[in-house]
């Protein structure tokens, strides 16, 4: 393959994005060097509003897997890729509405915090571990893929990006903390977006227009979005994207203590809210650019794909490969698009670094030193940013020898978002799920999604149900390529066909479903936990909105947690139907009575405020 190097405006573009993101950070050093408080360094004082924290949020999400990857997936397969937007719209309502409420006004700093709290330290401590294996696995290989697949392409040094990644994400983490994560993410959310609306014009342009575009596409099968087909061992169709993406993301998430960092981090829980529902907006954008961008890509080699034609070795090669071509005289925009990419994979890995250092302090050094001082706490939560940007640039060492085992580990985050979504569901939904049928639940959903994820990697599934759309060969330059021969496999095990089929967006589902039933299981053998023993913040009673016409059914659901404790008042129960069925859904049910005497309540703003909370970690 040709290798197309970077000219010298290119590198300026690209080393510009790390200067202004080291910049941001020290920027926030100088600035908030007077309030060194752990409290400030990892959530931001808790004073954030939603629009930094909304393009955050967006930035933290959009890797670069997903800059060069999600092209590719709409090149290869179609535009299915957009019903992604109806997993993403069912994302943001489930924890802006379900989740969100119950982290806010518990006043928790980790989101395993809760699990404490609901449950006890060995299922908090287990979901702890968990999550730290995971995330340093996944940045690590976040940082190495796109590393390499640009590498290849545009010739790139690979260890330099590699290594310049982790140091500057590592330096204004260490530095500025949240909140110079938080604005760094905006700023390389923006540059995200110009490098995809470069991409599009210019690849738009040379593609004779978007009219053309689509009417290429549409000849080519690529704008065939509605596939109802149920079979759940094909891989995109409308249910396995919009069912099974939806409990992918809900599992990265919702749960996640990223997101949930981000959104404590807001001044209210309006804030938080209107930063998710932003942040909605945000991931729509991207998706449209990247589908669109997909799709222009394949217009451009419709008669030549480089992919199996032996140009590139990858398709996540695709896209820088596309960009090198379409701005082969045009200099410092190529180094654009690497920034673009780049800027994905730098809010990634900050967005976990500041996480990692968050949930080891609060979960474990808390735990064990509960009295530390303001200062000692600040500098053992930058010590834990270093620490955990060093594991993660290592990580990326790692994945480089693991081979063919990086796709297995790509993976890894859905595989374990959704035990992780089903446990905390059993919390927050479930009021008699005890702890044990927490840990049995969470333990058992890690194996489901382990084995249907692992016994995929060892017997892929079928061509017919992963097979590409056709990409033609036909004007593509001779090749000394030879045609490889197809290695003969072993003999399949029935289940290969079945069970370990199944669509990657549905191992979340497995996971957390078997979580949840599993949960629910156990708690019954070995004695459900009683309501009463539960604080009523601590639970989300979903009943609510199916039960609102009847209190005696609606108080059955809740399984004797006191959920009306403080109240007096029955006026807004009494209101009209469709009053209540809306305020149900901005309230969780909850009586305005009962939210007015709850902690951080501001029943003017209607919303829950970090400036009175307290936090509640002595039940």
């Amino acid at each position: 393959m040709e290798v197309k190097n970077f000219a010298t405006w290119d590198y300026v573009v690209f080393a510009g994005l790390f200067i202004i993101s080291s910049g941001i950070g020290v920027f926030f050093a100088i600035k908030e060097r007077k309030k060194a408080t752990s409290r400030e360094f990892l959530v931001g004082g808790r004073q954030m509003t939603f629009g930094p924290v909304a393009l955050s949020l967006t930035a933290s999400f959009m890797s670069a897997v997903t800059v060069l990857g999600a092209p590719s997936e709409v090149y290869r397969f179609g535009a299915s890729f957009m019903l992604f937007f109806i997993a993403y719209t069912f994302v943001i309502i489930f924890t802006s509405e379900l989740f969100l409420p119950v982290f806010y006004r518990s006043g928790i700093t980790s989101t395993y915090e809760y699990l404490q709290l609901r449950f006890n330290k060995p299922v908090r401590y287990a979901a702890t571990v968990i999550y730290i294996v995971q995330t340093i696995l996944y940045t690590g290989v976040v940082v190495y893929a796109p590393a390499l697949a640009l590498n290849q392409v545009t010739g790139f040094n690979l260890w330099g990006s590699v290594f310049a990644t982790g140091i500057v994400c590592t330096f204004y983490c260490t530095l500025g903390g949240l909140k110079a994560v938080v604005w760094t993410d905006a700023f390389q959310m923006v540059v995200m977006i110009v490098g995809f609306l470069t991409v599009l014009i210019q690849g738009s342009a040379k593609a004779g227009g978007f009219h053309n575009v689509l009417e290429q596409s549409r000849n080519g099968s690529r704008l065939t979005i509605f596939d109802f087909d149920v079979d759940p061992l094909r891989r995109h169709t409308f249910w396995t994207i919009s069912v099974g993406g939806t409990f992918t993301w809900l599992g990265i998430y919702g749960v996640n203590q990223s997101t949930i960092q981000r959104c404590i981090s807001c001044k209210t829980e309006k804030h938080a809210k209107l930063a998710l529902y932003f942040n909605l907006l945000g991931l729509w954008i991207i998706l449209v650019c990247a589908v669109f961008s997909g799709l222009i890509m394949y217009v451009h080699f419709r008669d030549c794909d480089p992919w199996t034609s032996g140009i590139i070795s990858a398709p996540d090669q695709l896209m820088p490969y596309f960009v090198m071509e379409i701005f082969d005289t045009m200099p410092g925009l190529p180094g654009l698009f690497v920034a673009c990419a780049f800027s994905g994979t730098l809010s990634t890995v900050a967005a976990s670094i500041n996480a990692l250092a968050t949930v080891t302090f609060e979960d474990f050094v808390k735990s064990c030193f509960p009295h530390l001082s303001d200062k000692t706490s600040t500098w053992i939560s930058k010590g834990l940013c270093i620490f955990f940007g060093v594991m993660c640039t290592s990580m990326a060492v790692a994945a480089s020898l693991m081979g063919s085992v990086v796709q297995a580990a790509l993976s890894i985050h859905g595989m374990c978002g959704g035990p992780m979504l089903g446990l905390f569901t059993l919390g927050i939904v479930f009021p008699f799920v005890n702890w044990k049928g927490a840990l049995g639940g969470l333990l058992t959903g890690i194996t489901l999604s382990f084995w249907v994820a692992i016994g995929a990697f060892v017997y892929p599934a079928p061509d017919s149900k992963t097979w590409p759309l056709p990409l033609l060969t036909d004007q593509c330059p001779p090749s000394n390529l030879t045609e490889s021969v197809s290695p003969v496999l072993p003999s399949r095990p029935a289940i290969a066909d079945t069970w370990y089929s199944l669509s990657y967006l549905y191992y979340s589902a497995v996971g957390c479903l078997g979580c949840i039933a599993a949960g629910i299981i156990i708690s019954f053998i070995t004695g459900h936990q009683r309501g009463k023993d539960i604080q009523p913040m601590l639970i989300r009673p979903v009943c609510n909105l199916f039960c609102f016409w009847s209190k005696k059914y609606k108080t059955l659901c809740w399984c004797g947690v006191q959920h009306d404790r403080g109240t007096e008042q029955e006026n807004l129960e009494n209101g009209s139907t469709c009053k209540q069925g809306a305020e149900s859904v901005l309230q969780n049910g909850l009586r305005r009575e009962s939210l007015a005497h709850a902690p951080g309540y501001d029943p003017k703003d209607k919303s829950y405020s970090n400036l009175a909370f307290e936090k509640i970690t002595h039940f």
